[in-house]
C-alpha cells in the first residue's frame, strides 16, 4: 500500500475500485456470509492505493472492517502473487507465536467468486508510516518507534519454524543462492522490463561473494520496511506486519540487510535515510540499529557480510522494480504508483552495483 501522507489514514490510503480490478460486491458478500463466522452485510468495498503486486481492498460492514488480498488478473509469473502462502504464514504466526499479524479468516481458491484467488483477514487499526524518519512523531519519540520496528522483525527471526507449523514453508538451507538465481532468472527472462549493465554486473558478482557461513533458517518476511508495519494508534509498538508475499524460510541476516537498506538508499520513489542525518532526526544511527537487532536476536553480523547483504538487498529491490516495470509495459500493473516505481529501476540497479563494489573493498 502506498500513500501521499507520511501517516496513513483510511481516507488517504484508499480509493474507489480501479477499472479492471472491480469486485462483484453481492457475489463476495454472499461468499463471506457463508464462510466467515460473524460476517454480516451490507458490504462496502474500497481499494487501497498500493498493493504493487497483489491488489488489496478494505471491506467494511456495519460491525467490522476486513482486508482482502487477491491475485491480480492477467498473465502472471508462476512463482509470484502467492496469496495462499501469505495466508499460510500469517495464520501460523498468529496461532503459534507473538509476532504481530492480523487474524485471518478464509482463503478462497474458487476463481468464480471474484475472478482470482484471494484471502480475507482483519483490518488492524493503527498508524502506517511511509517515511522511516517518522516525521509525524515528536522527535523525542522517534527513536522508540524506530527500534520498535526493529523489534518486530527480531521477534519474527526468533521464531523456530517447525514449532510454528512452518517447518515446510521453504528449504532450510541455500536461501541466498536460490534467491540470487530466482531474481536473476526473472530479470533475464522478463525482457519487457529492459536491460541494465549494472544489474548484470551484480548478477555476476553476487554468487561469487556470498558469506562463508549461513545462519540457521528463520521465517523471513522478504519485504520488511516501515510502511509494511502497522503501529499502535498512540504507542511506539508494532501491532501488525503486512504484505507477506515474499516470505519464506531463509537467511534472517539477508532479511535484516534488506530492511537496513533504508539507511543506505537515497529517497527516490519513497522516503529513505541515505541522504539524511539519522541522528539529527532523532533516530538511532545505522550502527546503533544493527547493535539493537543483534542484542534482541542473539545473531551477529560480520561487518564484511553486512556489506554483502546490503548489496544483495539492493539487487532484490532492483529485481522487484524491474518486475513492476515489466507489468507497466505489459499493461498489468495494478497500482497508480507503478509507473513512478518503474522509472527508478535502473537507478536502484546502479546503487546495487555501487554497494557491491563497496562490499568488495571492505
Amino acid at each position: 500500500m502506498t500513500g501521499t501522507t507520511t501517516v496513513s489514514t483510511i481516507e488517504a490510503a484508499t480509493t474507489e475500485m480501479r477499472p479492471g480490478l472491480e469486485i462483484d460486491r453481492d457475489r463476495l458478500q454472499q461468499y463471506l456470509e457463508a464462510h466467515v463466522a460473524g460476517f454480516a452485510g451490507p458490504l462496502s468495498i474500497r481499494q487501497f492505493k498500493g498493493g504493487q503486486s497483489n491488489p488489496t481492498y478494505l471491506l467494511t460492514t456495519p460491525s467490522q472492517q476486513y482486508v482482502l488480498r487477491r491475485k491480480p488478473p492477467g498473465q502472471l509469473l508462476a512463482s509470484a502473487h502467492a496469496v495462499d502462502r501469505e495466508y499460510k504464514v500469517i495464520s501460523a504466526l498468529g496461532q503459534h507465536t507473538d509476532v504481530p499479524v492480523p487474524r485471518t479468516h478464509v482463503l478462497c481458491t474458487d476463481e468464480t467468486v471474484i475472478g482470482t484467488w484471494f484471502y480475507v483477514m482483519d483490518h488492524v487499526a493503527g498508524r502506517i508510516f511511509w517515511d522511516p524518519s517518522f516525521p509525524d512523531v515528536a522527535i523525542e519519540h522517534r527513536r522508540a518507534h524506530s527500534l520498535a520496528l526493529c523489534d518486530a522483525l527480531a521477534r519474527l527471526h526468533r521464531v523456530r519454524p517447525a514449532a510454528a507449523g512452518l517447518g515446510d514453508y521453504g528449504k532450510p538451507t541455500g536461501y541466498l543462492s536460490r534467491q540470487i538465481a530466482r531474481f536473476s532468472k526473472q530479470y533475464l527472462e522478463d525482457t519487457a522490463g529492459g536491460r541494465s549493465d549494472s544489474m548484470e554486473r551484480v548478477i555476476d558478482w553476487l554468487p561469487r561473494n556470498m558469506p562463508a557461513q549461513e545462519p540457521p533458517a528463520a521465517v523471513v518476511h522478504g519485504d520488511y520496511r516501515a510502511d509494511n508495519a502497522v503501529f499502535h494508534p498512540t504507542e511506539p509498538r508494532v501491532v501488525a506486519i503486512l504484505d507477506w508475499e515474499l516470505s519464506s524460510l531463509g537467511d534472517p541476516l539477508a532479511d535484516f540487510g534488506y530492511h537496513l537498506m533504508a539507511y543506505r538508499l537515497p529517497s527516490l520513489s519513497t522516503p529513505m535515510l541515505g541522504d539524511r542525518d539519522a541522528a539529527a532526526l532523532g533516530l538511532p544511527t545505522e550502527a546503533e540499529y544493527v547493535a539493537h537487532y543483534e542484542q534482541v536476536t542473539g545473531l551477529r553480523l560480520d561487518p564484511r557480510d553486512l556489506e554483502f547483504y546490503l548489496a544483495f538487498g539492493m539487487f532484490r529491490l532492483a529485481g522487484i522494480f524491474h518486475g513492476i516495470r515489466s507489468r507497466v509495459v505489459r499493461g498489468t500493473a495494478v497500482s497508480a504508483q507503478a509507473r513512478e516505481y518503474a522509472q527508478f529501476t535502473d537507478s536502484i540497479a546502479d546503487l546495487a552495483w555501487a554497494q557491491a563494489q563497496r562490499a568488495a573493498s571492505s
